[in-house]
């Protein structure tokens, strides 16, 4: 527990350590993800600034979890399993056809996940490039406070029509489905909530495809590792808890005061918990996690934990193992074709990952 700052006259710890952390994210009585509440911030806000899981509390919160539930369920993911990896298939073709050296980023670490949620929720493949765009912005520090919101407000606004055309003919994908299952709800709600998905499911997914990579490339034992369907799903999780993409949870907003890691936190105090290093606190189990066993240990944050853990986690699992075993079946001699220096990582980013990846393929096996 760190008392990092204060803003605006308002309290702000880092939380790091992993029981402290579990404790903040389980305690949902204790604090709230709704900004809103944080008078500095609020009068800030465009109209369509904020929606989706992430910002809102129950009752709502409750509700449009239960709306999305049955989507990422084992029957709704073992519908998605070949379009994932008839889409993984697909852009490794685009690939080997593609002149060497190619950037892995461009060409298979976004469209293998910008693909796989727009399958999911029905969006125009016309969409996509916006969408890619907006993403990368909002999660973009450097840029500053009103470009990220500005994108964040852009993307719902997007979305918002999107769910107009659902209401009056209503299509296969989840935004039809939450047109369905949500005719109360005004289009701005839904929209949020399609946007936390399209969000969650690309920067995220998109970093660890290109971070793990970069760390097997580094490693021949661990491309084995991934290339085996046996291990895939261990080495996979150690990747997640060790590279923790997404690095700090929401911001949470004490309720009342509150007793965490020996340290009292006073009501309207601002919480970050760091799952990066609550997760790397854990790592002296990291030998046995690479081997141990098909599914290997999913005791990591980062996914988060309690009531906002990402509903999508066991559907970034799959897309992650099933990305990892076909890159490196097909291309188990690829590898960098810059200076491990001179990779471009994000900056200051809100999901960490890389600008480019240039990678030769090498000879593949089919």
């Amino acid at each position: 527990m760190t008392r990092v700052s204060l803003l605006f006259g308002t309290s702000v710890w880092l939380v790091s350590g992993p029981a402290e952390v579990r404790q903040v994210l389980a305690a949902k009585e204790m604090f709230s993800n709704d900004l809103t509440r944080l008078q500095y911030i609020s009068p800030a806000l465009p109209d369509h600034a904020l929606g989706g899981l992430g910002t809102c509390d129950p009752p709502l919160h409750t509700r449009m979890r239960q709306m999305l539930a049955p989507e990422f369920t084992a029957r709704g993911l073992r519908r998605l399993e070949p379009v994932i990896r008839n889409i993984v298939a697909e852009q490794l073709d685009i690939m080997s056809a593609a002149p060497q050296p190619v950037d892995l980023v461009e060409t298979f670490a976004w469209p293998v996940p910008a693909r796989t949620i727009c399958e999911l929720l029905g969006v125009p493949a016309a969409d996509l490039d916006a969408f890619r765009q907006l993403s990368t912005r909002r999660f973009d520090i450097v840029a500053g406070l009103g470009v990220q919101l500005g994108a964040v407000s852009s993307s719902q606004l997007r979305l918002e029509r999107l769910i107009a055309d659902e209401r009056r003919k209503p299509g296969s994908g989840l935004l039809g489905t939450l047109v369905n299952r949500g005719a109360d709800l005004d289009d701005r709600t839904l929209a949020g909530l399609a946007d936390g998905v399209l969000t969650g499911g690309l920067e995220s997914s998109a970093g660890m495809i290109t971070l793990g990579t970069l760390l097997m490339l580094r490693d021949p034992a661990a491309r084995e590792r991934a290339a085996d369907g046996r291990t895939v799903g261990a080495l996979t999780e150690e990747l997640l808890r060790h590279l923790s993409v997404v690095q700090v949870a929401f911001p949470r907003y004490a309720l009342t005061d509150v007793e965490i890691g020996g340290h009292q936190v006073s009501k309207g105090d601002v919480v970050l918990c760091s799952l990066l290093r609550a997760n790397r606190h854990t790592g002296a189990g990291a030998a046995a996690a690479m081997t141990g066993g098909a599914r290997g240990d999913q005791s990591h944050v980062a996914f988060g934990h309690g009531a906002h853990r990402c509903l999508g986690a066991e559907l970034a699992r799959m897309e992650l193992r099933i990305a990892y075993q076909a890159l490196f079946e097909r291309y188990p001699r690829m590898r960098l074709a810059i200076d491990e220096r001179e990779i471009p990582f994000h900056g200051l980013a809100m999901v960490y990952g890389l600008q480019r990846l240039p990678v030769d393929l090498g000879p593949y096996n089919y």
